[in-house]
C-alpha cells in the first residue's frame, strides 16, 4: 500500500480509502471476475498499461524505506507482461511505446547505483555500461511506430525522450531542444505537475536555471510532498550560487527521499555546498 500511495502522490490512508470504496462498488454491483475476450481488450488497455508503468517505475525508482535502489524483480516482470500484451496487440502504438520506454530505461539500470551504493544521475553515468542490446531493441520500436502516421500517445512520447537520451554518447551531446519539444507535446496530452517538472528540468539546459526555477516554483502547491520537486529546486538554486536556499531544499528532499542510495547522494551534494 505505501508504494501505491506514493505512486499516486497521495497519503497512504487516502489511497487505502479509495481502494476500499472501489472494492465496495465492485461487490455491490456484483461484477464477476472473468478473463476478458479479445473484444474487451482495447477498452481495458489504458488502465493495464498505466498499472504496468507504475510497477516498472516502482522497481526502477524504489521508494520504500530501506528499499533496494533498483528492484529488478519488478522491472523484469513489468517488461515481461508488456511483451505479452504486445504479442496480443502488435499494432497498438502505446503498447510499443511503453515497451520501448521500459527497455531504454532498463538498459541504464546497472549504471544507476555506484559500487559504494550511491545513486548516479543520468548525466554522471558511465554510458559504456549501458545495455546496448536493450537500447537497440527500444530504438527499433520507435521508427516502426512513427511509420504508422498515427499521432503518438503518452508512452510513445516518453519513449522518444528516452531515445534522445540514449542516442547521446555523452551528456554534452544531448539534444535538449528536441527533448523540450517532445515535452511540449506531452504536456498537451498529460498536463500533470510531474510532466511539467520534468519539462522545466530540460528547459534549464536550454534557457538556464533562472527560467527553469520560475517554472518549478509555480508547481510548489501541487508537489510540496514530492521529493523530486525539492531535488530539482536544490540543483537549480545551486547552479545560481544560492547555496543557503539550495541547502534548505536538499534538506527537504532528504526527508522525503525513499531509499538509502538517493539519500546518500543528496547528502553528499548538500554537504558539498559548504
Amino acid at each position: 500500500m505505501p508504494e501505491i500511495a506514493r505512486a499516486f502522490l497521495l497519503q497512504e490512508t487516502a489511497k487505502g480509502q479509495r481502494i476500499t470504496r472501489a472494492k465496495s462498488k465492485i461487490k455491490a454491483a456484483r461484477i464477476p471476475y472473468r478473463v476478458p475476450s479479445a473484444e474487451d481488450l482495447p477498452a481495458r488497455l489504458s488502465g493495464v498499461l498505466a498499472v504496468l508503468f507504475l510497477v516498472f517505475n516502482e522497481g526502477y525508482l524504489a521508494t520504500g524505506p530501506g528499499a533496494d535502489p533498483v528492484r529488478h524483480d519488478l522491472t523484469a516482470e513489468a517488461i515481461r507482461l508488456t511483451r505479452l500484451i504486445r504479442a496480443l496487440m502488435p499494432d497498438d502504438g502505446e503498447v510499443a511505446g511503453l515497451l520501448a520506454l521500459m527497455l531504454l530505461t532498463e538498459a541504464r539500470r546497472t549504471a544507476r547505483v555506484s559500487a559504494s551504493g550511491e545513486l548516479v544521475t543520468l548525466g554522471e553515468q558511465d554510458r559504456g555500461t549501458w545495455d546496448a542490446a536493450l537500447i537497440a531493441e527500444g530504438h527499433r520500436l520507435m521508427p516502426e511506430r512513427l511509420a504508422a502516421r498515427v499521432a503518438p500517445g503518452r508512452y510513445q512520447i516518453l519513449a522518444a525522450i528516452s531515445a534522445v537520451h540514449t542516442s547521446a554518447r555523452d551528456v554534452r551531446d544531448t539534444d535538449w531542444s528536441q527533448i523540450v519539444a517532445l515535452y511540449d507535446q506531452l504536456v498537451r496530452l498529460d498536463p500533470s505537475p510531474i510532466i511539467a517538472l520534468n519539462r522545466a528540468i530540460a528547459v534549464a539546459e536550454l534557457d538556464g536555471p533562472e527560467v527553469a526555477l520560475a517554472a518549478v516554483d509555480r508547481l510548489g502547491d501541487r508537489l510540496a510532498g514530492y521529493h523530486a520537486y525539492h531535488v530539482a529546486r536544490a540543483d537549480l538554486l545551486r547552479r545560481q550560487g544560492r547555496s543557503r536556499e539550495s541547502r534548505a531544499a536538499y534538506d527537504r528532499a532528504i526527508e522525503l527521499a525513499g531509499n538509502i542510495a538517493e539519500t546518500t547522494y543528496l547528502t553528499r551534494r548538500r554537504d558539498e555546498l559548504g
